[in-house]
């Protein structure tokens, strides 16, 4: 592999500025000016960034920083930087586009190490990809090959996003939100193009080579000819570096800038990065592993070691995140006790918080995502809540609390409590899909998990309207589900690393 030449950032910025047409440059160039050094990493054994990629597309643990203690609890924090490539193909692809995309991906691994410091590319695949192929999702390519649910042979492992219960949607008449009032749309994509790296520079230049720059790593490298076939519909970048969020929050003067933990890598102040929070890959593909299996994928079938990819787009409201009371009021800022239990659970918070509830957080940012078992909400609504009062926290059995984590574990793990699914989600902070266009504080959620109806019930039972109507939740108090408004839907079927160029082609 050559060896590139010293990053700097005038070269990121130019390569960003040449990439403006994909509508995220302004933003990537406040994140190039606020990115401090990402997650310190632990020396990797030489063989480990050179070292076969595994089958698992995703499966890029090997080649990181092992997880790291912080205050009794392990966290392991991947690539600073993600990009999502959303693409539409605007014709059929070809056996001779298959080959090009085969050859380009390669060459994208060839120039880059296997390593946070290189870049990680995935590809996935939405429903319209699949309806090209003869006969569609029913027709005698795509069907029989397939992965279908173990619980209902009819139904594919890959099914099309639905509006979640929360969303604002004519399926959703009562929902509203505070103040990104914006319906969800169900995108339609043929593919996704996920590129990973501690490096925001390098993942422009691969974005960019993709598109006709002929540069990699600094160095002349001719683009892949696909002669128009790939459409680029939007560029998302997500960051995870610890103390991002209010960096960028203090760059640009945001009014609850104090409010954020100084070392958080989230823009609501809890680090989700949890080592324990995430499955092993073999158990987020079709055919799972002794903890859980969700289709009848056996080995030697087509999408043996695939997965399903969900992508989503949200807008924080962190306004009423941190500057408003669940009562409505501005100026009565929410304080950590409450936010630790929105976040967590109302019975048993992991930590109270600080004597000053606000300045910076409030409170520790890392903390444990115990798991407490599938009835861990209901129990929350049981014991009540505890409130913030001039003698100290109290707890109040009449006030309903419904936590964010504790309603996702009634669904997202398995019955020996390993989690279903591997999240790659982060902050972002950009226009899109913003009524006003200005830059807003984003949550880039995707996740690989074994059937598109598992994340659907995870979202069902984290929005948890049963709850809600059974102990009286107020709408204030249901977690993060009123802070949140989610625009975009999508999911992907991500293949086995040798089936990643546009699959099924071959058959069609």
């Amino acid at each position: 592999m050559a060896q590139a030449t010293t990053e700097s950032t005038d070269i990121a910025r130019r390569t960003i500025l040449k990439l403006a047409g994909a509508g995220l440059a302004a933003s990537a160039l406040s994140l190039l000016d606020v990115a401090g050094p990402g997650p310190l990493r632990a020396a990797l054994a030489a063989t480990a960034a050179t070292a076969a990629r595994p089958p698992i597309q995703f499966d890029i643990g090997a080649t990181l920083a092992p997880p790291v203690n912080i205050d009794g609890t392990m966290f392991g924090f991947g690539p600073v930087y993600t990009l999502f490539l959303t693409v539409t193909l605007t014709r059929m692809p070809t056996l001779a586009d298959k080959t090009v995309l085969t050859k380009a991906l390669a060459s994208i691994e060839s120039w880059y190490p296997n390593s946070p410091a290189g870049v990680y590319v995935h590809t996935s695949y939405g429903i319209p990809y699949f309806n090209r192929l003869r006969g569609g999702m029913t027709g005698p390519v795509v069907s029989p090959r397939m992965p279908k649910l173990l619980s209902d042979r009819s139904r594919f492992a890959l099914e099309e996003a639905v509006p979640g219960p929360s969303d604002i949607h004519p399926s959703n008449p009562g929902v509203n939100k505070r103040f990104f009032r914006v319906p969800v749309r169900i995108e339609a994509n043929d593919m996704l193009i996920t590129l990973r790296s501690d490096s925001l520079t390098k993942l422009y230049e691969v974005q960019a080579w993709l598109q006709g720059s002929n540069q990699l790593n600094a160095v002349t490298v001719q683009s892949p000819k696909f002669t128009g076939l790939l459409n680029i519909t939007t560029a998302r970048v997500m960051f995870g570096g610890p103390g991002m969020p209010r960096r960028i929050a203090d760059k640009d003067a945001l009014p609850y800038a104090n409010r954020i933990h100084p070392d958080s890598p989230m823009w609501m102040g809890f680090a989700d990065q949890v080592a324990n929070a995430f499955g092993p890959p073999p158990i987020c593909t079709f055919q799972g592993n002794k903890s859980a299996r969700l289709t009848d994928t056996i080995a030697g079938d087509y999408f043996y070691n695939g997965s399903i990819q969900v992508l989503n787009h949200n807008i924080l409201d962190l306004a009423a995140f941190y500057l408003v009371d669940d009562s409505g009021e501005f100026g009565a800022d929410l304080a950590y006790l409450e936010r630790v239990q929105y976040m967590y659970r109302p019975n048993d918070p992991p930590s109270f918080g600080n004597d000053d509830q606000f300045t910076d957080g409030g409170g520790p940012t890392f903390l444990p995502n115990t798991y407490k078992g599938t009835d861990d909400a209901r129990a929350g609504c049981t014991a009540g809540s505890w409130l913030p009062s001039g003698s100290g926290p109290q707890q109040v059995s009449t006030h309903k609390i419904l936590g964010h984590i504790s309603c996702l574990h009634r669904s997202s793990r398995a019955a020996d409590g390993t989690p279903i699914h591997i999240r790659v989600d982060g902050p972002g902070y950009d226009e899109l899909d913003v009524p006003d266009g200005s830059k807003q504080p984003k949550l880039h959620f995707s996740a690989f998990v074994p059937t598109a109806d598992h994340f659907r019930r995870m979202r069902v039972n984290q929005a948890a309207t049963d709850l809600v109507a059974e102990f009286k939740v107020e709408p204030g108090d249901v977690g993060l589900e009123p802070r949140i408004t989610a625009t975009r839907r999508q999911n992907f079927l991500a293949p086995s690393r040798s089936r990643r160029s546009f699959p099924l082609l071959e058959l069609s």
